[in-house]
């Protein structure tokens, strides 16, 4: 405990923040690493945004609850800017009889850019709005991102499962 009363509260709060954040990229890259050695399902492309929107239920809070403008803004900065990278380094492709995800050596420095911008974006909202505030921005803005990068790999499913005979009819 003495060694956490030598750094100044707000030091805390960041290097707390700066490890979470950190953590959250090392699971996102070790999950996308083991996603891309097994088949891609409809269900492991889908359950993910329908597993992610039960965060909605934060809201309920009065805490982190924010303008509608500034939700709809977080939403769409993920939709369409940040959720572009992802876009660009996801493949699907037909492998036999199943579909599997192509590796992008990209994807990797993707990750850790968006990680960075949500470090010291996280940084700076911190100091304007409440911690739950800005955890129910970011958290729009990352469903914004998941629901894009998920509606293009759903598309690109479908068109590489769809019936070749059903398609000529």
């Amino acid at each position: 405990m003495v060694a956490l009363a030598l750094f100044p509260p707000f030091l805390a709060k960041t290097a707390g923040s700066f490890l979470v954040a950190g953590a959250g990229a090392v699971a996102v890259i070790m999950w996308r690493l083991r996603e891309a050695r097994s088949a891609v399902s409809l269900k492991k492309i889908v359950i993910p945004p329908l597993g992610m929107a039960t965060g909605f239920s934060m809201f309920v809070d009065s805490a982190f609850r924010v303008p509608w403008t500034w939700a709809a803004i977080a939403f769409l900065i993920g939709a369409v800017i940040l959720a572009w990278p992802l876009l660009l380094t996801t493949r699907l492709e037909l492998q036999g009889q199943t579909v599997r995800m192509k590796r992008s050596s990209a994807f990797l420095v993707v990750i850790l850019v968006l990680a960075a911008i949500r470090i010291f974006a996280r940084g700076y909202f911190d100091n304007i709005l409440t911690t739950q505030q800005t955890a129910g921005i970011f958290f729009i803005l990352a469903f914004g991102m998941i629901v894009i990068w998920r509606a293009k790999m759903l598309l690109d499913f479908r068109r590489l499962t769809a019936d070749p005979q059903a398609s000529v009819a």
